[in-house]
């Protein structure tokens, strides 16, 4: 790994962890709030692809496991991966690395649509569900309630894939920035 990437990989980490200063939406009906860190997640993979987006998240999580406070609402420790939001923190570092193999694959002829439509059925549709699937697993919900509970956040998720997969074509579509990955 040279220097210039592992800087890439250590910005994008400090990103997703301010993210998470912003403060969770807790919701009534279910333990795990609404985060705004998914947008770096989804940020990581679109930027710098599967190998350096998903080192990112991984040192992040790692850095959570150590007991820094870097998840919403000032969450860290070991133990917040035996909690309700535990499925949706080991689907990160999954999501990231297959948003950000489409993202290599397509790199040279990398457009919106392209970037919007995986990080919306990978991110969104495949976070959600199973993130929900497990934390019902955990908190003894049946997995047809669970499934169901997963809609309430794919309108908000699909909002951040929306916010990441613009940000994330301006970027590598822009002179400097792919000057910057080379």
């Amino acid at each position: 790994m040279s220097t210039k990437y592992l800087v890439y990989t250590a910005l994008m980490t400090a990103i997703i962890a301010v993210l998470g200063f912003v403060p969770a939406i807790p919701l009534p009906i279910m333990p795990v709030p609404i985060v705004l860190q998914n947008i770096g997640i989804f940020l990581a993979a679109i930027l710098l692809g599967r190998k350096y987006g998903t080192l990112s998240v991984v040192v992040l999580l790692l850095l959570v496991v150590a007991g820094l406070p870097l998840l919403s609402g000032g969450r860290g420790g070991i133990g917040v991966f035996a909690g309700p939001s535990a499925g949706f923190l080991f689907m990160y570092p999954v999501i990231t690395y297959l948003i950000g193999l489409v993202r290599d694959l397509y790199l040279k002829k990398i457009n919106f649509i392209v970037l919007l439509i995986t990080t919306v059925l990978i991110g969104v549709v495949l976070l959600d569900v199973v993130g929900t699937i497990i934390m019902g697993l955990i908190t003894n919900l049946p997995i047809s309630k669970s499934i169901m509970l997963s809609f309430v956040f794919m309108p908000g998720d699909v909002i951040k894939a929306l916010i990441a997969s613009l940000i994330g074509n301006i970027m590598l579509n822009h002179s400097r920035f792919k000057q910057l990955l080379k």
